[in-house]
């Protein structure tokens, strides 16, 4: 059995417990660098001519809101031209990190990889390229865990997307209330026949991958009945089927089956069925922005430092964490210069740590 490059170095754990090995790997890994990118990052925050502010660039599509037929079109002017999967590893290797995750749908719905489950992808836009086989295959080359980020619960495209009431679950444009199904046209398991449909199809076109990343699970956990209706116990034994070394991350935890628990800028116990557990794996998720984990150009020239992540690996050490640091890619698909800046720097200040 041939061992992922990542995990050279757990090869006796691998040959006989290949998640164990991971696990294993995962905790040692310590640092991982997040990019949020998608058709969000061509609007930098703003619409029509006004900074969004009610929340992250990412979620713009809802805040603003933006109207399914204005949002869509920015599909035609995607062409990542900037988007360099092998210089964002080389980066990621020089601050000292072990592993990446990207976004390969977020909560707009649209994908970053040639799916056969739906026509709002990358490979449909200027951009013709799937950059999540990039993404994996650099990755790879380079020696690092490629984690895939998938929006589970919270999508404003599917028309069968989780409805739990709540006003975050779906933008609010007439054009939506059109769309999005409701009362007894409302079918959930329509929605998650797509995702399951999707996610596995991540874990079978790319590989080796380190794991599945979880989003939205305010939808579920907010919902009556909603750790059963997600079905995610069902689609964990499906994932880890795939690959054996593949672990699964659901932000706090849904259903405490989780692999690890990754909670967002602090330390959270898990919700759901999800305990706290002082064995469980723990990843704390965090951005370069103010708030943003999309690209805002607002928030150019005020991206935390190199003095604040090393604040965070400390205090991410003494849990024990790990810490996911993101950064938005402009709409090129460019990391901000200042946060190349920055990472180059605190890479710098971890080697001279371990050399002393």
């Amino acid at each position: 059995m041939q061992i992922p490059r990542y995990l050279t170095g757990y090869e006796s754990t691998y040959a006989c417990a290949p998640r164990q090995a991971a696990l294993e790997w995962f905790r040692d890994a310590k640092f991982g660098l997040f990019l949020h990118y998608g058709l969000y990052s061509l609007m930098e925050g703003v619409h029509n001519g006004v900074d969004v502010m009610r929340s992250g660039a990412e979620w713009i599509r809802w805040a603003a809101p933006v109207p399914p037929s204005e949002y869509n079109k920015l599909a035609e002017t995607f062409t990542a031209e900037a988007f360099d999967a092998d210089a964002i590893c080389d980066l990621a290797v020089e601050a000292g990190m072990r592993y990446l995750n990207l976004t390969t749908r977020h909560h707009d719905g649209f994908c970053l990889w040639d799916t056969a489950t739906s026509a709002f992808k990358s490979t449909n836009s200027p951009a013709r390229r799937d950059l999540i086989a990039e993404f994996a295959s650099a990755c790879d080359s380079h020696g690092l865990g490629c984690f895939l980020y998938y929006s589970h619960g919270r999508d404003w495209w599917h028309p069968h997307s989780p409805d739990n009431g709540r006003a975050s679950c779906r933008p609010d444009t007439p054009e939506d209330r059109v769309h999005f199904r409701t009362g007894d046209a409302y079918d959930l398991n329509i929605y998650l026949d797509f995702v399951e449909a999707q996610v596995l199809e991540l874990c079978t076109m790319y590989s080796p991958i380190a794991g599945i990343w979880l989003d939205g699970i305010g939808e579920f956990y907010n919902m009556e009945g909603g750790v059963e209706a997600s079905r995610c116990l069902e689609l964990y034994d499906k994932i880890r089927a795939t690959q054996p070394q593949i672990l699964v991350s659901y932000k706090d935890g849904l259903t405490g089956t989780e692999d690890f628990f990754a909670p967002e800028r602090k330390l959270r116990h898990g919700r759901g069925r999800a305990p706290a557990d002082p064995h469980k794996y723990y990843e704390i998720c965090t951005t370069l922005q103010p708030t943003s984990w999309g690209y805002r150009a607002a928030d150019d020239g005020k991206h935390q430092d190199a003095n604040w992540i090393m604040a965070q690996l400390d205090i991410a050490s003494a849990i024990p964490a790990n810490v996911l640091l993101n950064t938005g890619p402009k709409g090129d698909g460019s990391i901000p210069e200042e946060d190349a800046v920055t990472l180059r720097e605190v890479g710098r200040r971890l080697r001279a740590t371990a050399a002393t």
